[in-house]
């Protein structure tokens, strides 16, 4: 019996976290996308990079002109099976500004359901509580229920801190826990 219970204890550890993507060990970002508000008119622009150390860098310019105001990157998967899983842990580093963490529990969802969260300056790992995603659309607050956590088929990093800014955030893993 006790055996048994250490067998599960083991496999809740090993279990316990759901990479997502780690820019410093996969070469293929090809499913990454940058996406700026030129979509609508804008004039943001934004592009990712590999850092020295394999890390990606997301930077470029938010523009307020033409009413622009956002840049993002977004990366879709296949769907995922989230369930268990409470909270997202992104290790990166940034330029002191605040940026959304972004997912989607399937791409023909309007909503996406957003974290806010400051960056330092240093590399920290940004805790992101699942249940606590707000959902919107197009900027805007739905009245709807914060985000299921059952599936995922899509992350995004924005920045759109309604001025026009230059950015840099650089990223390393995100997971789940």
């Amino acid at each position: 019996m006790l055996q048994q219970q250490f067998f599960l204890f083991l496999i809740t550890l090993t279990m316990s976290k759901l990479l997502l993507f780690d820019f410093s060990a996969i070469t293929d970002w090809s499913a990454w996308e940058v996406e700026n508000d030129v979509v609508m008119g804008g004039n943001s622009s934004s592009k990712l990079e590999r850092s020295d150390e394999g890390n990606a860098i997301f930077r470029g310019s938010v523009s307020l002109e033409n009413n622009g105001g956002f840049a993002s990157v977004q990366y879709h998967f296949p769907s995922k099976n989230i369930k268990g899983y409470k909270k997202a842990l992104i290790l990166l580093k940034g330029d002191g500004k605040s940026y959304q963490f972004r997912m989607k529990s399937n791409l023909k969802d309007r909503a996406s359901y957003i974290y806010t969260f400051k960056t330092t300056g240093d590399w920290q790992t940004v805790e992101v509580p699942l249940l606590k995603m707000k959902p919107v659309f197009r900027g805007n607050k739905l009245d709807l229920p914060n985000f299921p956590a059952e599936t995922t088929q899509e992350i995004r990093f924005l920045i759109g801190n309604e001025k026009a800014e230059d950015f840099r955030l650089e990223i390393d893993k995100i997971e789940l826990e």
